[in-house]
């Protein structure tokens, strides 16, 4: 409990939150990957999303290793510093910069595509209305997470399940109604739909389904016990990806085959664009449109656009809240300037990073080419996962006599050496993928390899002006304040937060420990926005913490003890629960909060006390005097 508390984290995370996060990231790239990949596979689709789902196995596999055996946000970037130097860490971690920046882009220009279909608002489905509301989204969410607004963590993970379960609907009733194998093989020409160039070309597109599969990883310092709900929530996402993936493509050509136009070319409506009358901007609500549902057709086609659009939505918002906490890692580390990764004052985000990268999202969208955006994000991402199996194989050899809560699977052995297979296997299918989107596709290898140029001069620029070479590893220290965290056992535990009034919860405890000569126990969440990683310097809300620990003691005497600790919007509840346990709290005594408008008279932290509460509960209902006694208890 020491080392928690010196931390001021919490980890509250469980094998079932980390899955649904993860999932509602990975899962949302479906509904524009599969037009993407259409319009170069054709009827060869359902393969390349299979041969794309080994080297996602493999992928998950070197994730699951790594961030088991290093739990600690930032992914390939982290796996890098341990295994190579900074400088490659650096270099990863530009590298998901730019997957997070395509990813906002991407999701949010597929958003008016999908609205427009179920409305009929043919507008938002073509340029210039799709890129005009795509970068409204994006700009809308940007200022949301500058702000620090607090997102629902329970209604991003009912979304994601809802999603799974939506998407294992279709597939079901696909498979009654409209699959056939006979299509299927009827769709393929070897050679000619798809020729050999555009089958290899679709491979690395259709990794762009895989995109989140750095959540987990960067959600590990938020894991309870993370050496085994990190390699857990990974073989969940993995599953649930293959039992949708694997099967979905399938449906999909079989409602929308190949055919051949008057001119000769093989299409399929899957991969044409709206210009066209294809679904390549809305391929999962072109596939409900082929399935007779009768009279459920229009409800059906109702919600599953909304539902693309909603969790679109929300993939881009998980894009901004990426790209904010990577830029916060990379300032701590020495590796973009201090500006980039400056809180808001008042806010407690990374202001100036998240208004930057959601600009050059914007600026990417404005071409209007899917096709283009979905290629930039497979040389980032082939890159990123490249550099994590690379990172893999080194660790294996450098630090092999380190504890491995999991290890990947199969050993290959050369020369007196064991290789990890799936890192190598893996490494040679991220590799070749990122030539092949290199090789041929001359504007991404521009503006990828154009990406880094700038990241690695940027880099060297900085690391001189501070007096550091490219390759040390240099953490900016973040000062923590000492605060006394010897609490006694059985004491009276009082939950504050910095922004409800406390003393008369002070004066309750007080009376209340004093009868059984019991010590008092002072806890003061501190909320951090989701957009700002759980460890970012928050130095006025700090001190504040420490101030009401400080005036607790002067109110209620020595035998006061407290600390802090930063939670996530909505998870206060819950650590307030498990420190009572810890401590095996007699009672707990908290200050009512202020009434959120539209919110719950008690307030989601006080109603998760009370209903999980592990002793007595004693709300204080008015908040901004001293009463002489608790006018409620539970």
């Amino acid at each position: 409990m020491a080392e928690r508390r010196l931390h001021g984290l919490q980890r509250v995370l469980g094998v079932n939150a980390l899955f649904s996060t993860a999932y509602g990231n990975v899962g949302s790239s479906i509904y524009y990957a599969l037009g993407l990949v259409a319009s170069y596979a054709l009827g060869l689709t359902p393969v390349v999303f299979v041969i794309t789902g080994v080297i996602f196995y493999l992928t998950a596999a070197t994730y699951a290793e790594a961030t088991a055996m290093y739990p600690e946000a930032g992914g390939s970037s982290s796996f890098a510093r341990h295994a190579f130097n900074e400088f490659a860490s650096f270099f990863a971690a530009w590298a998901q910069m730019l997957n997070y920046t395509v990813t906002i882009a991407i999701s949010a220009f597929f958003v008016p595509h999908y609205l427009g279909g179920v409305l009929g608002i043919d507008a938002l489905r073509h340029g210039p209305g799709d890129i005009v509301f795509g970068i409204g989204v994006v700009v809308v969410l940007s200022l949301v997470n500058v702000l620090g607004a607090e997102e629902s963590a329970g209604v991003n993970i009912l979304l994601a399940v809802v999603d799974f379960l939506t998407q294992v609907l279709l597939v079901l009733v696909g498979i009654f109604l409209v699959l056939s194998p006979d299509t299927l093989v009827d769709n393929v020409s070897l050679g000619v739909a798809p020729t050999w160039t555009d089958f290899l070309l679709a491979i690395p597109v259709g990794m762009v389904a895989y995109t989140g599969i750095e959540t987990i990883s960067n959600m590990a310092e938020e894991a309870k016990d993370e050496t085994k709900t990190i390699p857990a929530a990974i073989s969940r996402v993995r599953l649930a990806v293959f039992a949708i993936y694997f099967t979905l493509p399938a449906v999909a050509l079989s409602a929308l085959p190949v055919t051949q136009n008057a001119e000769g070319e093989y299409t399929t409506l899957l991969g044409l664009g709206e210009e066209e009358g294809g679904f390549a901007g809305d391929p999962i609500l072109g596939v409900v449109k082929q399935i007779d549902l009768g009279p459920l057709q229009e409800v059906g086609e109702l919600y599953v656009g909304l539902l693309a659009a909603t969790i679109l939505f929300i993939a881009t918002n998980a894009g901004i809240i990426g790209v904010s906490r990577l830029v916060y890692s990379m300032g701590i580390y020495r590796q973009v300037p201090d500006r980039l990764r400056q809180l808001h004052p008042r806010y407690g985000t990374p202001w100036v990073g998240i208004l930057l990268f959601g600009a050059i999202a914007c600026l990417i969208m404005l071409p209007g080419q899917a096709t283009f955006l979905g290629n930039l994000y497979a040389f980032g991402a082939m890159l990123s996962f490249t550099i994590a199996h690379l990172a893999v194989i080194r660790l294996r050899q450098t630090q092999s006599d380190v504890e491995r809560p999991y290890r990947g699977p199969g050993v290959l052995r050369v020369r007196g050496r064991e290789l990890p297979l799936f890192a190598v296997l893996g490494l040679l299918g991220t590799g070749l993928a990122f030539l092949v989107t290199t090789v041929l596709h001359l504007d991404v290898a521009v503006t990828g390899f154009g990406w880094l140029a700038l990241g690695i001069v940027l880099y060297a620029l900085y690391r001189r002006r501070q007096g550091l070479d490219l390759t040390t590893v240099k953490k900016v220290a973040i000062p923590r304040p000492v605060i006394d965290t010897e609490a006694e056992y059985e004491s009276v535990l009082l939950a504050v937060d910095t922004r409800t009034p406390f003393e008369g919860a002070v004066r309750a405890a007080q009376r209340l420990a004093a009868r059984r000569r019991r010590g008092i126990h002072v806890l003061v969440t501190i909320v951090v926005p989701q957009s700002s990683p759980l460890d970012a310097e928050l130095p006025e809300a700090e001190l504040a913490a420490q101030a009401i620990i400080e005036r607790a003691r002067l109110l209620a005497g020595r035998r006061v003890t407290g600390h802090w600790e930063k939670v996530r919007p909505g998870q206060a509840g819950r650590l307030i629960v498990e420190e009572a346990r810890t401590l095996r709290a007699r009672a707990v005594v908290m200050p009512l909060p202020g009434r959120v408008s539209g919110g719950s008279v008690f307030g989601k932290t006080v109603e998760t006390v009370l209903e999980e509460r592990p002793c007595r509960v004693i709300i204080l209902s008015e908040p901004s005097e001293a009463p002489r006694k608790p006018k409620a208890a539970a």
